[in-house]
């Protein structure tokens, strides 16, 4: 039968956190967002146009230029390791598709690449960066944690009162201080409902937002 657990980690009561604080972490989830909006739009989109012009000037090269067109795709593939590189950087920032098509889509995206099947269920309305950035990183990691022997993985977004409310099921309860260590700067609080069998539990967290 499974029962609430109340402790640090596990309380139910809002966390005290000044609101000069709590401004400061959700403008450091916009830096984070706008860091990769210039990534992306930046450097990503420069790098693509060259890997296109230097693709233009192989085919215009000589026939007997062999030796340049060789230098042309060596670049190539240098920059296509490059932008590549850029894109990872830009996903553990803030990544792209969680800016632009919210939480539901980045979860499931991800949820895609793991072994152990895990069921996202969430809204398709918007929370904010901030919200939407401590959510989807409290569930990375929480999937990150995922022994291969697991058997699935349940996780529920949904908005309750002016809060992101995130449900994580089917996981074990140490993964609660991934999602405390995000919910916590926000104001959030973070509830352990133990299950059967010991050591599984669904965690639920609330995260003020937009």
């Amino acid at each position: 039968m499974a029962s609430r657990v109340s402790h640090r980690v596990g309380a139910c009561v809002p966390v005290p956190v000044a609101e000069p604080c709590r401004r400061t972490h959700r403008d450091r989830w916009l830096r984070r967002r706008l860091l990769q909006r210039r990534l992306h739009d930046g450097a990503a989109l420069r790098i693509s146009a060259l890997t296109l012009r230097l693709g233009l000037l192989e085919h215009r090269a000589q026939p007997d230029g062999q030796t340049v067109q060789a230098c042309i795709g060596e670049l190539q593939d240098e920059l296509h390791a490059v932008l590549e590189e850029l894109r990872h950087i830009a996903a553990q920032i803030y990544p792209p598709l969680l800016d632009q098509a919210g939480l539901g889509p980045a979860l499931r995206e991800v949820a895609a690449a793991r072994q152990v099947p895990v069921a996202v269920t969430a809204s398709e309305e918007r929370f904010g960066p901030a919200a939407e950035g401590a959510a989807y990183f409290a569930v990375t990691q929480c999937m990150a944690a995922l022994p291969a022997a697991a058997e699935s993985m349940k996780v529920v977004v949904c908005r309750e009162n002016d809060a992101l409310m995130l449900s994580i099921s089917g996981i074990e309860d140490f993964c609660a201080v991934f999602v405390d260590d995000q919910a916590r700067p926000l104001g959030g609080t973070v509830e352990v409902v133990t299950g059967n069998p010991p050591g599984s539990c669904t965690i639920i967290a609330r995260i003020p937002c937009e």
